[in-house]
Protein backbone atom coordinates (compact mmCIF):
# COMPACT_ATOMS: atom_id res chain seq x y z
CA UNK A 1 0.00 0.00 0.00
CA UNK A 2 1.61 3.32 -1.45
CA UNK A 3 2.30 6.05 1.95
CA UNK A 4 1.44 9.67 1.37
CA UNK A 5 2.27 12.78 3.44
CA UNK A 6 0.57 16.48 2.72
CA UNK A 7 0.40 19.49 4.36
CA UNK A 8 -1.36 22.84 3.91
CA UNK A 9 -0.03 26.10 3.90
CA UNK A 10 -2.10 29.42 4.18
CA UNK A 11 -1.40 32.80 4.98
CA UNK A 12 -3.90 36.08 4.36
CA UNK A 13 -2.26 36.41 0.99
CA UNK A 14 -1.22 32.77 -0.44
CA UNK A 15 -2.80 29.53 0.07
CA UNK A 16 -0.79 26.30 -1.10
CA UNK A 17 -1.38 23.27 -0.98
CA UNK A 18 1.78 20.18 -1.24
CA UNK A 19 1.09 16.59 -1.20
CA UNK A 20 4.15 13.50 -1.91
CA UNK A 21 3.05 9.82 -2.37
CA UNK A 22 5.37 7.07 -3.03
CA UNK A 23 3.22 5.50 -4.65
CA UNK A 24 4.85 4.62 -8.49
CA UNK A 25 3.35 3.58 -11.79
CA UNK A 26 4.31 7.30 -13.59
CA UNK A 27 4.57 7.33 -17.68
CA UNK A 28 7.50 8.63 -19.00
CA UNK A 29 11.19 7.39 -19.11
CA UNK A 30 12.11 10.09 -16.59
CA UNK A 31 9.09 10.00 -14.54
CA UNK A 32 9.89 10.28 -10.44
CA UNK A 33 8.41 8.31 -7.89
CA UNK A 34 8.33 11.22 -5.80
CA UNK A 35 5.69 14.13 -7.04
CA UNK A 36 5.41 17.22 -5.51
CA UNK A 37 2.01 19.21 -5.58
CA UNK A 38 1.60 23.17 -5.59
CA UNK A 39 -2.36 23.93 -5.51
CA UNK A 40 -3.47 20.48 -6.46
CA UNK A 41 -1.94 20.18 -9.55
CA UNK A 42 1.19 17.75 -10.27
CA UNK A 43 4.87 19.36 -11.01
CA UNK A 44 7.82 16.87 -11.33
CA UNK A 45 11.55 18.46 -10.58
CA UNK A 46 13.84 17.35 -13.54
CA UNK A 47 15.83 14.16 -13.73
CA UNK A 48 17.71 12.95 -10.74
CA UNK A 49 15.29 14.52 -7.86
CA UNK A 50 13.50 13.05 -5.22
CA UNK A 51 12.69 13.25 -1.12
CA UNK A 52 15.98 15.76 -1.59
CA UNK A 53 13.73 18.19 -3.76
CA UNK A 54 10.49 17.56 -1.86
CA UNK A 55 11.90 18.78 1.50
CA UNK A 56 13.71 21.87 0.11
CA UNK A 57 11.04 22.82 -1.60
CA UNK A 58 8.71 22.18 1.54
CA UNK A 59 10.81 24.20 3.44
CA UNK A 60 10.81 27.22 1.03
CA UNK A 61 7.30 27.59 0.91
CA UNK A 62 7.24 27.49 4.98
CA UNK A 63 9.76 30.04 4.32
CA UNK A 64 7.59 32.10 2.03
CA UNK A 65 4.63 31.50 3.00
CA UNK A 66 5.03 33.61 6.57
CA UNK A 67 2.65 36.50 6.64
CA UNK A 68 3.28 40.11 3.97
CA UNK A 69 5.81 42.03 6.12
CA UNK A 70 3.92 45.20 7.45
CA UNK A 71 7.27 46.82 8.65
CA UNK A 72 9.61 48.47 6.13
CA UNK A 73 12.46 46.85 4.56
CA UNK A 74 15.84 46.39 5.91
CA UNK A 75 18.04 49.50 5.56
CA UNK A 76 19.67 49.45 1.85
CA UNK A 77 17.23 47.09 0.52
CA UNK A 78 14.69 48.49 -2.32
CA UNK A 79 10.66 47.90 -2.20
CA UNK A 80 11.26 46.81 -5.67
CA UNK A 81 13.99 44.22 -4.49
CA UNK A 82 12.07 43.07 -1.87
CA UNK A 83 8.61 41.75 -4.17
CA UNK A 84 10.97 40.69 -7.08
CA UNK A 85 12.30 38.31 -3.89
CA UNK A 86 15.37 38.37 -4.91
CA UNK A 87 17.82 36.30 -3.03
CA UNK A 88 21.35 37.73 -1.39
CA UNK A 89 22.59 33.76 -0.86
CA UNK A 90 23.27 30.77 -3.37
CA UNK A 91 19.84 28.63 -3.73
CA UNK A 92 19.67 25.29 -4.59
CA UNK A 93 15.81 25.26 -5.19
CA UNK A 94 13.41 27.20 -6.75
CA UNK A 95 9.74 25.85 -5.77
CA UNK A 96 7.97 28.51 -8.11
CA UNK A 97 10.05 27.73 -11.13
CA UNK A 98 10.52 23.92 -10.89
CA UNK A 99 14.05 24.95 -10.93
CA UNK A 100 17.28 23.32 -9.42
CA UNK A 101 21.24 24.12 -9.53
CA UNK A 102 22.38 20.81 -9.69
CA UNK A 103 26.67 19.48 -10.79
CA UNK A 104 28.41 20.76 -8.27
CA UNK A 105 25.85 23.34 -7.74
CA UNK A 106 26.69 25.79 -10.78
CA UNK A 107 24.38 24.14 -13.50
CA UNK A 108 20.55 25.19 -13.93
CA UNK A 109 17.90 23.29 -14.65
CA UNK A 110 14.41 24.41 -15.03
CA UNK A 111 11.35 22.64 -15.51
CA UNK A 112 8.06 24.00 -17.78
CA UNK A 113 5.09 24.02 -20.17
CA UNK A 114 4.74 25.50 -23.36
CA UNK A 115 2.06 27.72 -23.40
CA UNK A 116 -0.33 28.40 -25.70
CA UNK A 117 0.88 32.28 -26.44
CA UNK A 118 3.85 30.75 -27.11
CA UNK A 119 3.21 28.79 -30.66
CA UNK A 120 2.37 29.96 -33.87
CA UNK A 121 -1.12 28.52 -35.97
CA UNK A 122 0.47 25.18 -35.95
CA UNK A 123 0.57 24.93 -32.13
CA UNK A 124 4.40 24.82 -32.71
CA UNK A 125 6.42 26.97 -30.66
CA UNK A 126 8.38 30.03 -32.76
CA UNK A 127 11.66 30.61 -32.92
CA UNK A 128 10.88 33.84 -30.56
CA UNK A 129 9.75 31.89 -28.00
CA UNK A 130 13.08 29.63 -28.45
CA UNK A 131 15.08 32.68 -27.93
CA UNK A 132 12.92 34.36 -24.57
CA UNK A 133 12.83 30.50 -22.89
CA UNK A 134 16.75 31.26 -23.33
CA UNK A 135 16.66 34.84 -22.10
CA UNK A 136 14.34 33.83 -19.34
CA UNK A 137 16.61 30.46 -18.25
CA UNK A 138 19.78 32.75 -17.92
CA UNK A 139 17.88 35.33 -15.89
CA UNK A 140 16.64 32.53 -13.34
CA UNK A 141 20.68 31.62 -13.23
CA UNK A 142 21.59 34.58 -12.03
CA UNK A 143 18.86 34.88 -9.71
CA UNK A 144 19.32 31.36 -7.68
CA UNK A 145 23.19 31.93 -7.64
CA UNK A 146 22.62 34.85 -5.56
CA UNK A 147 24.49 37.31 -7.13
CA UNK A 148 21.35 39.53 -9.30
CA UNK A 149 22.02 43.22 -8.78
CA UNK A 150 18.76 45.49 -9.78
CA UNK A 151 20.45 45.28 -13.41
CA UNK A 152 19.16 42.63 -16.04
CA UNK A 153 21.79 40.11 -15.30
CA UNK A 154 24.05 42.31 -13.76
CA UNK A 155 25.86 40.96 -10.41
CA UNK A 156 26.85 43.42 -7.59
CA UNK A 157 30.27 44.10 -8.84
CA UNK A 158 29.09 45.01 -12.01
CA UNK A 159 26.12 47.69 -10.68
CA UNK A 160 29.13 48.60 -8.40
CA UNK A 161 31.49 49.79 -12.02
CA UNK A 162 28.15 50.56 -13.87
CA UNK A 163 28.07 47.39 -16.39
CA UNK A 164 25.75 45.57 -17.94
CA UNK A 165 25.95 42.25 -20.21
CA UNK A 166 25.46 42.84 -23.87
CA UNK A 167 25.49 39.51 -25.98
CA UNK A 168 27.77 39.86 -29.11
CA UNK A 169 27.43 36.09 -30.70
CA UNK A 170 24.37 33.86 -30.34
CA UNK A 171 24.16 30.47 -32.28
CA UNK A 172 21.06 28.65 -32.03
CA UNK A 173 20.61 24.83 -33.82
CA UNK A 174 16.86 22.98 -33.46
CA UNK A 175 16.00 19.90 -34.45
CA UNK A 176 12.85 19.59 -32.80
CA UNK A 177 10.02 22.67 -32.25
CA UNK A 178 8.41 21.76 -29.03
CA UNK A 179 4.34 21.78 -29.70
CA UNK A 180 1.71 23.69 -27.26
CA UNK A 181 1.85 21.68 -23.63
CA UNK A 182 4.72 19.87 -23.77
CA UNK A 183 6.78 19.94 -20.65
CA UNK A 184 10.40 20.89 -21.52
CA UNK A 185 13.42 20.30 -19.80
CA UNK A 186 15.89 23.47 -20.25
CA UNK A 187 19.70 23.02 -18.87
CA UNK A 188 21.87 26.22 -19.27
CA UNK A 189 25.31 27.13 -17.98
CA UNK A 190 28.65 29.03 -18.36
CA UNK A 191 31.99 28.91 -19.04
CA UNK A 192 35.14 31.62 -19.94
CA UNK A 193 35.44 33.27 -23.43
CA UNK A 194 38.75 34.76 -23.71
CA UNK A 195 40.05 37.38 -20.94
CA UNK A 196 37.02 39.48 -20.91
CA UNK A 197 34.13 37.62 -22.11
CA UNK A 198 31.64 35.11 -21.10
CA UNK A 199 29.97 31.96 -22.98
CA UNK A 200 26.38 30.77 -22.21
CA UNK A 201 25.49 27.04 -23.27
CA UNK A 202 21.79 26.26 -23.27
CA UNK A 203 20.15 22.26 -24.02
CA UNK A 204 16.07 21.92 -24.54
CA UNK A 205 15.00 18.45 -23.75
CA UNK A 206 11.36 17.13 -24.38
CA UNK A 207 10.78 15.58 -20.74
CA UNK A 208 8.48 12.74 -21.68
CA UNK A 209 11.23 11.23 -24.46
CA UNK A 210 14.81 13.05 -23.16
CA UNK A 211 15.17 14.22 -27.04
CA UNK A 212 17.25 17.09 -27.49
CA UNK A 213 15.60 19.73 -29.02
CA UNK A 214 17.42 22.74 -29.24
CA UNK A 215 21.08 23.54 -28.48
CA UNK A 216 22.47 26.84 -27.93
CA UNK A 217 25.76 28.64 -27.34
CA UNK A 218 26.18 32.64 -27.06
CA UNK A 219 29.40 35.03 -26.26
CA UNK A 220 28.80 37.93 -23.66
CA UNK A 221 30.58 40.85 -23.01
CA UNK A 222 30.44 43.95 -20.73
CA UNK A 223 29.23 47.64 -21.24
CA UNK A 224 29.66 50.52 -19.58
CA UNK A 225 25.83 51.47 -18.85
CA UNK A 226 26.17 55.49 -19.09
CA UNK A 227 29.52 55.60 -22.17
CA UNK A 228 27.82 52.67 -23.97
CA UNK A 229 31.03 51.04 -24.77
CA UNK A 230 32.65 48.08 -24.31
CA UNK A 231 34.46 47.02 -20.59
CA UNK A 232 37.21 44.89 -19.38
CA UNK A 233 36.03 42.15 -16.94
CA UNK A 234 37.10 44.18 -13.61
CA UNK A 235 38.37 41.33 -11.27
CA UNK A 236 35.94 42.04 -8.64
CA UNK A 237 33.11 40.48 -11.75
CA UNK A 238 35.41 37.86 -12.37
CA UNK A 239 35.79 36.68 -8.60
CA UNK A 240 31.97 36.60 -8.87
CA UNK A 241 31.12 34.52 -11.65
CA UNK A 242 34.82 32.26 -12.22
CA UNK A 243 33.37 29.73 -9.77
CA UNK A 244 30.41 28.99 -11.75
CA UNK A 245 32.12 28.11 -14.53
CA UNK A 246 31.63 25.03 -16.80
CA UNK A 247 33.75 23.75 -19.60
CA UNK A 248 31.38 22.14 -21.66
CA UNK A 249 30.18 23.00 -25.20
CA UNK A 250 26.69 22.83 -25.84
CA UNK A 251 27.66 23.00 -30.31
CA UNK A 252 31.17 22.38 -31.19
CA UNK A 253 32.38 24.76 -33.26
CA UNK A 254 35.20 24.46 -34.77
CA UNK A 255 35.49 27.70 -36.68
CA UNK A 256 32.99 30.35 -36.56
CA UNK A 257 31.42 30.98 -40.03
CA UNK A 258 32.43 34.33 -41.05
CA UNK A 259 29.26 36.37 -41.76
CA UNK A 260 29.43 39.02 -45.39
CA UNK A 261 27.65 42.02 -45.05
CA UNK A 262 25.40 42.78 -47.33
CA UNK A 263 24.22 46.35 -48.88
CA UNK A 264 20.33 47.59 -50.10
CA UNK A 265 20.75 45.74 -53.40
CA UNK A 266 19.72 42.43 -51.74
CA UNK A 267 17.12 40.68 -53.13
CA UNK A 268 15.05 41.33 -50.15
CA UNK A 269 14.97 44.47 -48.26
CA UNK A 270 12.24 46.05 -45.56
CA UNK A 271 13.29 49.88 -44.49
CA UNK A 272 11.99 52.24 -42.40
CA UNK A 273 10.98 49.88 -39.52
CA UNK A 274 10.52 51.55 -36.32
CA UNK A 275 10.94 50.01 -32.53
CA UNK A 276 7.84 50.78 -30.77
CA UNK A 277 7.95 51.00 -26.82
CA UNK A 278 7.40 47.42 -25.97
CA UNK A 279 10.67 46.15 -27.98
CA UNK A 280 12.48 48.03 -24.97
CA UNK A 281 14.02 45.78 -22.65
CA UNK A 282 14.99 46.79 -19.10
CA UNK A 283 18.71 47.91 -20.68
CA UNK A 284 16.93 50.78 -22.66
CA UNK A 285 17.58 49.21 -25.99
CA UNK A 286 15.46 46.96 -28.48
CA UNK A 287 15.66 43.03 -27.56
CA UNK A 288 17.53 41.23 -29.51
CA UNK A 289 14.45 38.65 -29.90
CA UNK A 290 12.83 41.36 -31.82
CA UNK A 291 16.24 41.81 -34.08
CA UNK A 292 15.27 37.85 -35.05
CA UNK A 293 11.38 39.08 -36.07
CA UNK A 294 13.15 41.91 -38.19
CA UNK A 295 15.09 39.35 -39.55
CA UNK A 296 12.51 36.94 -40.78
CA UNK A 297 9.66 38.95 -42.05
CA UNK A 298 11.72 40.00 -45.00
CA UNK A 299 11.32 36.59 -46.25
CA UNK A 300 8.39 35.79 -48.49
CA UNK A 301 5.28 34.24 -46.76
CA UNK A 302 5.12 31.60 -49.44
CA UNK A 303 8.61 30.38 -48.24
CA UNK A 304 8.02 30.68 -44.26
CA UNK A 305 4.76 28.97 -44.97
CA UNK A 306 6.78 25.61 -46.10
CA UNK A 307 10.32 25.94 -44.23
CA UNK A 308 11.19 25.83 -40.16
CA UNK A 309 14.18 27.74 -39.15
CA UNK A 310 16.58 25.06 -38.34
CA UNK A 311 19.73 27.26 -37.35
CA UNK A 312 20.28 30.54 -36.90
CA UNK A 313 23.79 32.68 -36.00
CA UNK A 314 23.66 35.88 -34.91
CA UNK A 315 26.61 38.62 -34.49
CA UNK A 316 25.64 41.86 -33.03
CA UNK A 317 27.61 44.93 -33.73
CA UNK A 318 25.41 48.02 -32.15
CA UNK A 319 22.06 48.84 -30.26
CA UNK A 320 19.48 50.50 -31.44
CA UNK A 321 16.89 52.66 -29.30
CA UNK A 322 13.57 53.99 -29.14
CA UNK A 323 13.99 56.44 -32.10
CA UNK A 324 15.92 54.54 -34.34
CA UNK A 325 14.89 53.61 -37.94
CA UNK A 326 15.84 50.27 -38.83
CA UNK A 327 16.52 48.54 -42.75
CA UNK A 328 16.09 44.59 -42.81
CA UNK A 329 18.29 43.51 -45.91
CA UNK A 330 17.91 39.35 -46.70
CA UNK A 331 20.28 37.94 -49.50
CA UNK A 332 19.62 34.31 -50.67
CA UNK A 333 22.20 31.98 -51.32
CA UNK A 334 21.56 30.80 -54.64
CA UNK A 335 24.35 27.54 -54.04
CA UNK A 336 21.69 26.38 -51.38
CA UNK A 337 19.33 25.74 -53.45
CA UNK A 338 18.20 21.64 -52.71
CA UNK A 339 18.33 19.55 -55.80
CA UNK A 340 16.11 19.63 -58.50
CA UNK A 341 12.98 17.34 -57.02
CA UNK A 342 10.86 15.25 -60.21
CA UNK A 343 7.83 17.44 -60.09
CA UNK A 344 6.62 16.47 -63.89
CA UNK A 345 4.56 13.34 -62.55
CA UNK A 346 2.58 16.37 -60.09
CA UNK A 347 2.37 18.93 -63.28
CA UNK A 348 1.10 16.57 -65.97
CA UNK A 349 0.27 17.21 -69.09
CA UNK A 350 -2.97 19.56 -68.14
CA UNK A 351 -0.81 21.81 -65.63
CA UNK A 352 1.06 24.15 -68.39
CA UNK A 353 3.25 26.44 -67.29
CA UNK A 354 1.26 29.76 -67.35
CA UNK A 355 -1.42 27.92 -65.21
CA UNK A 356 1.26 27.35 -62.35
CA UNK A 357 2.48 30.96 -62.61
CA UNK A 358 -0.85 32.17 -62.38
CA UNK A 359 -1.88 30.18 -59.90
CA UNK A 360 -0.11 31.84 -56.57
CA UNK A 361 0.23 29.08 -53.77
CA UNK A 362 0.32 26.23 -56.33
CA UNK A 363 3.76 28.32 -58.52
CA UNK A 364 5.14 28.58 -54.57
CA UNK A 365 4.68 25.22 -53.95
CA UNK A 366 6.51 23.90 -56.66
CA UNK A 367 9.44 26.61 -56.37
CA UNK A 368 12.53 25.26 -55.43
CA UNK A 369 13.85 27.54 -52.63
CA UNK A 370 17.32 28.25 -51.41
CA UNK A 371 17.55 26.69 -47.74
CA UNK A 372 20.30 29.39 -46.90
CA UNK A 373 20.00 33.09 -46.41
CA UNK A 374 22.11 35.93 -45.10
CA UNK A 375 21.10 38.93 -43.01
CA UNK A 376 21.85 42.63 -42.08
CA UNK A 377 19.76 44.87 -39.84
CA UNK A 378 21.66 48.80 -40.19
CA UNK A 379 20.41 52.30 -38.66
CA UNK A 380 19.13 54.47 -41.37
CA UNK A 381 20.37 58.06 -40.84
CA UNK A 382 21.03 60.12 -43.91
CA UNK A 383 24.02 58.55 -46.17
CA UNK A 384 25.19 56.55 -42.66
CA UNK A 385 23.78 53.06 -42.39
CA UNK A 386 25.58 51.47 -38.67
CA UNK A 387 25.57 47.90 -38.53
CA UNK A 388 23.54 46.23 -36.04
CA UNK A 389 23.48 42.53 -36.33
CA UNK A 390 24.47 40.45 -39.14
CA UNK A 391 22.57 37.25 -39.46
CA UNK A 392 22.96 33.54 -41.22
CA UNK A 393 19.92 31.33 -41.13
CA UNK A 394 19.71 27.82 -42.50
CA UNK A 395 15.92 25.99 -43.08
CA UNK A 396 14.18 23.20 -43.69
CA UNK A 397 11.05 21.68 -45.13
CA UNK A 398 8.25 21.80 -42.65
CA UNK A 399 6.72 17.94 -42.17
CA UNK A 400 3.15 19.14 -42.65
CA UNK A 401 2.32 17.01 -39.33
CA UNK A 402 -0.44 18.19 -37.06
CA UNK A 403 0.92 18.14 -33.19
Amino acid sequence: MASASSCAIRCSRVSIRCSASSEGGGQGPHRSSNAVKVNGAAHRAPLQVGAALETSINRSLAELSTPVLTQPPPAGVGEERVRQNIPTEKQTVDPFRQALIVEGGVRYQQTLVVRSYEVGPDKTATMETVLNLLQETALNHVWMSGLLGDGFGATHGMIKNNLIWVVSRMHVQVDQYPIWGEVLDIDTWVGSSGKNGMRRDWLIRGRNSGEVFVRATSTWVMMNKVTRRLSKMPEEVRGEIAPWFIDRHAIEEEASEKIIKLDSNAKYVDSDLKPKRSDLDMNHHVNNVKYVRWMLETLPDQFLQQHQLSSIILEYRKECGSSDVVQSICQPDEDSVPPQENVSMVIGPLLLPELITGHHSLAGALQQWPTKYTHLLQLKAGDKHDEIVRGRTTWKKKSHKAP
